[in-house]
C-alpha cells in the first residue's frame, strides 16, 4: 500500500447533511437521520402540548409529533400551504417529524469544514449547534438534530428511558 493510499484510509470520510431553511437562514443536519421529506398536513393537536408542538400524524400505523422549528426557535412567519415542508428524521428509534420552510440540498462537509458555534448570533439554541460552515458566499448552521429532538426541553422522550 502506497502512502498516499494509507492517508485515505486513515482520513474521515465527508459526512452528508441535507440542509433546509428557516426564514432567511440556512441549516443543515445529518443526513442519516432523515427518513423521508413530505409535504405538510394537519396535525391532530395534542391538549396543552406547547405552540411549536403542532400535534401529531399517523404515517403508515406510526403516531409521528411534528414540531414547527420556525415557531419553536422565533425564526418568520408560520405559514402552511402546499409548499411547507416536514422533514421525517428517525431519532433514537423514534420517528419525528420537522416543519420547516423549504429543503435546499444535499451536502457532503468534512469535520473540518465545521467551525465552533458562537454563543450568540442566531436564532437557534446553541446547545443544540454541533457549528457554522461557510460554502461559499452562505453561512451554513449544523443543527445537532439528535441532541434537539432527544431534549427535556421538547418532552418528546421519557428522559428515563433515553
Amino acid at each position: 500500500m502506497s502512502v498516499t493510499q494509507q492517508a485515505n484510509v486513515s482520513t474521515m470520510p465527508a459526512k452528508e447533511f441535507l440542509t433546509f431553511v428557516l426564514g432567511d437562514e440556512t441549516y443543515a443536519l445529518d443526513i442519516m437521520t432523515v427518513k423521508e421529506i413530505r409535504g405538510y398536513e394537519i396535525a391532530t393537536k395534542i391538549a396543552n402540548a406547547p405552540s411549536y408542538i403542532k400535534g401529531v400524524i399517523n404515517l403508515r400505523g406510526d403516531i409521528v409529533p411534528i414540531i414547527d422549528l420556525r415557531i419553536k426557535f422565533g425564526i418568520g412567519e408560520a405559514t402552511y400551504n402546499e409548499w411547507t415542508i416536514v422533514i421525517m428524521l428517525n431519532v433514537k428509534d423514534r420517528i419525528v417529524g420537522i416543519v420547516v420552510d423549504g429543503v435546499s440540498d444535499v451536502m457532503n462537509l468534512e469535520e473540518d469544514d465545521i467551525k465552533p458555534a458562537p454563543e450568540f448570533g442566531v436564532a437557534f439554541d446553541s446547545r443544540y449547534l454541533h457549528g457554522l460552515a461557510a460554502i461559499e458566499d452562505l453561512m451554513v448552521i449544523i443543527v445537532d438534530i439528535e441532541e434537539l429532538i432527544s431534549s427535556d426541553e421538547l418532552g418528546l422522550f421519557d428522559t428515563a428511558a433515553v
